[in-house]
């Protein structure tokens, strides 16, 4: 459990909080280059980290991320003419260029100088992998760009999407880094779904129930290794890390591809779930691209135009109570995604965690908590949060067997690591 004022610490990402502060200090994934793929055209609503902000591509193609709210008479944006070399509001005609400079205020005399002295809050960004990030803490602090191995495969070797979360992040995160609820919830997909199903891990994950967890710190953050019994004096070891600050890579099953997970604060009740899927060695396949654009795998369908699952709260997720009493379904959602979304959002915006009871396999949770806050509060004494350097961020998930009396800390041929162009480990 934790205590109201710890809960709030962890969970609170606006501006002028302890956590908001630390996740400023990272690239933040907020947009699919999508989004904004032409040059001059319409902007885009952002909030993250409860600011309100415009995002736009202007006429020379270079993005911006400004606050939504004209200096003149706070008019949104969003309504904005982009053309050549930045945003003009429809007011009255002020105009700004991607990094918030206001370039002219009509009626009033240019040699005023007036038009130099507005600007508006603007945050730097970059685009890599097909996902446009931006950093919004002190520009001395700025880290190395973004350098995950799913931002730097070919574009034919991964897919990437997001979803809109009805929670705060960190119980989406939670559900990320808490591998002992798959072989129940999801035991219906581990049978079915064709990216999960016909390997020897997933065979495994079903036939041991009750695995033990060995969670280690890393520089990325943490590591998390569950294991389950193998054949012949073995152990099936699935290693998920956990990177700074809320990212996670599904252990794989076979040549599937690998997943990523982001877990992105909107607000404090609101969070986008990205979903980041590549194959380090070869392209993605017809077959995993066609199940993965029809919200197959950990995909989700959305509703035209948005980016909210088409099953969701207002409609119950679409619960199937004679799939879950038949136990073809543990929840009666169908899809791995959007059963871990109902039970993360069925929490409320906010958990209470001063009412848990956690047991041995929530270690994993109880560590990512304890690094969260140790991050936020060492900041403020002017310590380095992990997570930020390419070395940290180049790692993957895996699974394995080994030997009973080998640690997966200690697995040859070390992996967890990126290999450039090599396939992941996995059965």
């Amino acid at each position: 459990m934790l205590s109201e004022e710890r809960n709030q610490l962890v969970t609170r990402t606006g501006p002028g909080t302890q956590m908001g502060e630390l996740f400023r200090r990272y690239w933040i994934p907020f947009l699919l280059s999508e989004e904004v793929a032409e040059p001059g055209w319409a902007p885009v609503r952002v909030k993250l980290l409860s600011e309100a902000l415009i995002a736009f591509r202007d006429s020379e193609g270079r993005i911006g991320l400004i606050e939504e709210f004209c200096a003149h008479r706070r008019v949104s944006l969003w309504f904005g003419r982009n053309e050549e070399g930045g945003l003009r509001c429809p007011y009255h005609g002020w105009k700004y260029d991607f990094q918030g400079n206001c370039l002219e205020v009509p009626f009033e005399p240019e040699e005023s100088g007036y038009a130099d002295s507005i600007k508006l809050t603007s945050y730097p960004c970059v685009e890599r992998g097909g996902i446009i990030w931006t950093y919004m803490g002190p520009a001395e602090e700025m880290p190395p760009e973004p350098a995950f191995e799913w931002t730097t495969v070919p574009a034919d070797q991964c897919y990437h999407t997001k979803r809109w979360g009805e929670c705060n992040y960190l119980q989406a995160l939670e559900g990320g880094i808490d591998s002992s609820h798959v072989a129940f919830l999801h035991k219906g997909e581990l049978r079915s779904d064709p990216l999960h199903h016909g390997s020897k891990g997933s065979d495994y994950h079903l036939s041991d129930l009750a695995p033990k967890f060995e969670v280690v710190e890393s520089d990325c953050g943490l590591h998390i290794g569950v294991r389950r019994n193998a054949e012949d004096d073995q152990y099936y070891w699935r290693i998920t890390p956990w990177i700074m600050p809320w990212y996670t890579i599904v252990p794989p099953y076979g040549d599937n591809p690998l997943n990523g997970h982001a877990w992105v604060p909107i607000d404090d009740e609101n969070c986008f779930a990205w979903t980041f899927s590549y194959h380090p060695s070869r392209p993605l396949n017809d077959k995993e691209l066609g199940i993965m654009q029809e919200g197959g795998g950990l995909h989700v369908d959305l509703i035209p135009g948005t980016y909210k699952p088409a099953v969701n709260k207002s409609n119950d997720y679409m619960m199937d109570r004679e799939a879950q009493k038949a136990g073809r379904s543990s929840s009666g959602v169908k899809g791995i995604a959007m059963q871990d979304a109902s039970l993360q959002e069925s929490m409320g915006e906010i958990c209470d965690r001063s009412r848990e009871n956690l047991v041995s396999t929530d270690n994993a949770i109880i560590m990512a908590r304890n690094v969260l806050h140790k991050s936020a509060v060492g900041l403020d004494k002017g310590k380095r949060p992990p997570g930020l350097d390419e070395e940290t961020q180049a790692v993957r998930s895996a699974s394995f067997v080994l030997p009973r009396n080998m640690a997966f800390s200690d697995a040859p041929d070390e992996p967890m690591k990126v290999k450039k162009g090599v396939a992941h480990t996995s059965i």
